[in-house]
């Protein structure tokens, strides 16, 4: 069986398989969503949440922790990052195992830019240790993202 054939199959079931974000706070005012603490979650549906912000028109604010998925968020053309925010990436895997899923961490890295696309493809996608680094060795490593102004 060719590989695209098998390719809806295991999206779908990654799908299934993956659960939604934690409870990370994600609050809107008039001007900004700001998304603060998110855990991350399951990749498809941060790709359809990034969606969602990117239509909204309002500056998109990621502050305190954004791991894993959430990482999907930074690069869309709304959004800042808070000044003293940490963003964390490792390998995407199956819950509760060290699965890492084909094809994955390919949804992800469409999503990064520049020297952190580097670092993903480098090494972060297929580590299953959390790598962490501050807003502005983020900003260092792509200089397209922006720190929020205050």
């Amino acid at each position: 069986m060719s590989h695209f054939r098998i390719l809806p199959v295991i999206v779908l079931a990654l799908a299934m398989a993956l659960p939604g974000a934690g409870q990370a706070a994600i609050t809107e005012t008039r001007q900004a969503i700001v998304v603060m603490n998110h855990k991350g979650g399951n990749v498809l549906d941060m790709v359809k949440l990034r969606s969602r912000l990117e239509r909204s028109g309002k500056r998109v604010e990621v502050r305190g922790y954004c791991r894993s998925a959430c990482t999907m968020l930074i690069t869309m053309r709304n959004a800042c990052l808070g000044p003293h925010a940490t963003i964390g990436f490792h390998a995407p895997r199956i819950p509760n195992t060290q699965i890492i899923p084909p094809y994955v961490d390919q949804i992800m890295g469409m999503f990064y830019r520049n020297g952190i696309r580097e670092r993903w493809e480098r090494e972060w996608k297929g580590s299953l240790k959390m790598h962490k680094i501050t807003a502005r060795d983020y900003i260092r490593l792509d200089p397209q993202s922006r720190i929020c102004n205050n």
